[in-house]
């Protein structure tokens, strides 16, 4: 078979597979921020057809993302689900032009411990949430309320038969996702999420069993572009800063979604300035139907690359066949039960906290750890945006703090010469501490001063350390050594010739 066909069938065969895996999480996402399930099959619809057609990243899937689950019910909720448009129009918009003004290789710049530490937080929030969907209970607003108040909600439903049978039916939507990732390759091509979903479809159905299902209203009703009303919310500073969360966390959220793609494969890399440009290109699209922001989803997009996508036409295809279905198969949402999505989601937060690299980053760089702990507590606590922002100011701070920070190291094996090391940045900040410790050195001693470990040394405390080795030398030849001293830059040397 020609490569040309070859390409074709590889690329068909994995849009196959990224719609079966996007089917479920569309509906579940969209459920779960407290909108139509329509729409969010147009946000999977629009993810192919808009940003999937664009340059940027090649294999990368766009859609609904569990990611954006809670800053998106927030925003309906404080605003309403007429506002969610123009959010979406103009976090799209900003996408755009920091895409534009090449700002999309700086999120890279993002410390990796805050994007974990928002996705952790992210994980927790859904996870609590979810627990109340599947025991068809009503979720407090807040983080913390929704995780103080689990206990008594849970031994509330475990005392009602119907809520008992709804949060059986998430259970087992959860142990069928687990169980099926465990079976052989060939069994695994169909999604599990998809299995689960239509296994607690069937027995919901056929042991007519009290479990609430999806509500149906049909995709073109659930469009709803924001009216000239909504833009009279561009006077609220609420509303744009959360235009602004909506745009820098969906952005940071693709951006690192598509470096780690391009770790699954070895095709073109991702343009990242041409990707921000797509994604806000999509949400642009979203907000004018009133739907979902969209960002990359990194569960279909390695879905894309496992299943031996060539081309962006897997992409644009999965599209297609979500519209089809949109199109011809509404009514099927109906059968869809409300705790299988809240099972999938619970299972898709669990997925998002960084359990075993939290464990390793403790053991290796604890105050990386720090970082993203904060930021998922603070996202827990607080709020999204808020969480976020701490998690970034934290992460600065930290990298202030080693750029400054300074270690001063003696050893003396009491027959030789006494090492002095000192590690870091040396500045006129650090020069006290330095003097004191280096005068307070026996002088009848020699004296090696290591500085292999400086980062940077600046011209006060170069004239310093020059000015204490002279004066240390007058007891002595050689009695100070110089170990790896930095050169001074050439408009210095010049000055001291």
């Amino acid at each position: 078979m020609p490569a040309f066909l070859r390409g074709i069938r590889q690329d068909l065969a994995a849009s196959l597979v990224v719609f079966l895996v996007a089917l479920p999480l569309c509906v579940g996402v969209a459920v779960a921020s407290g909108v139509p399930a329509e729409l969010g099959l147009i946000t999977g619809i629009v993810g192919g057809l808009v940003t999937g057609v664009m340059r940027g990243s090649s294999l990368q899937v766009s859609g609904p993302a569990a990611g954006l689950t809670v800053l998106v019910a927030e925003a309906v909720r404080a605003f309403g689900l007429p506002a969610l448009g123009l959010i979406v129009l103009l976090a799209g918009l900003l996408q755009v032009v920091m895409g534009v003004l090449r700002w999309g290789r700086w999120f890279r710049a993002i410390s990796l411990s805050v994007v974990e530490g928002m996705l952790a937080g992210i994980g927790l929030v859904i996870i609590a949430g979810q627990l109340y969907a599947a025991a068809g209970l009503k979720a407090p607003h807040s983080g913390l309320a929704k995780l103080a108040g689990l206990p008594h909600a849970l031994a509330g439903a475990l005392s009602a038969a119907v809520s008992l049978i709804a949060l059986a039916v998430a259970a087992g939507t959860v142990v069928v996702v687990v169980v099926w990732r465990r079976l052989p390759r060939p069994v695994r091509a169909v999604p599990g999420a998809l299995v689960a979903v239509l296994l607690a479809a069937v027995v919901t159905a056929v042991g007519d069993l009290p479990v609430a299902t999806v509500r149906v209203s049909g995709v073109l009703d659930a469009v709803r572009p924001p009216g000239a009303d909504a833009f009279t919310g561009l006077t609220d500073l609420a509303l744009l800063g959360t235009v602004l969360a909506f745009a820098l966390i969906a952005s940071a959220e693709s951006l690192f979604s598509a470096a780690a793609v391009d770790r699954l494969h070895t095709g073109p890399r991702t343009d990242y300035d041409k990707e921000l440009v797509a994604q806000g290109a999509g949400n642009a699209v979203c907000g004018l139907l009133g739907a979902l922001p969209l960002t990359a989803v990194i569960v279909r997009s390695s879905a894309n690359v496992e299943a031996g996508a060539r081309t962006k036409a897997s992409r644009v295809l999965h599209s297609v066949w979500l519209l089809l279905f949109a199109v011809l198969l509404p009514a099927v949402l109906a059968y869809i039960p409300l705790a299988a999505l809240a099972g999938i989601l619970v299972h898709a937060g669990w997925k998002l906290i960084p359990f075993r690299g939290l464990g390793a980053l403790w053991r290796t760089h604890r105050g990386e750890a720090l970082v993203l702990v904060t930021t998922a507590v603070a996202i827990v606590a607080v709020g999204m945006f808020e969480g976020v922002l701490i998690g970034l100011v934290l992460s600065v701070a930290k990298a202030a703090w080693e750029a400054s920070h300074l270690r001063v190291e003696h050893s003396d094996d009491g027959c030789g010469g006494v090492r002095v090391r000192l590690a870091g940045t040396v500045n006129f900040l650090r020069l006290p501490q330095i003097l004191d410790s280096l005068e307070a050195l026996p002088r009848d001693r020699r004296v090696v001063l290591d500085l292999s470990g400086v980062h940077h040394l600046d011209h006060a405390c170069r004239a310093a350390l020059h000015a204490w080795a002279e004066r240390h030398s007058a007891t002595g030849p050689e009695a100070v050594r110089l170990h790896a001293f930095p050169e001074p830059p050439p408009k210095e040397r010049a000055k001291a010739s």
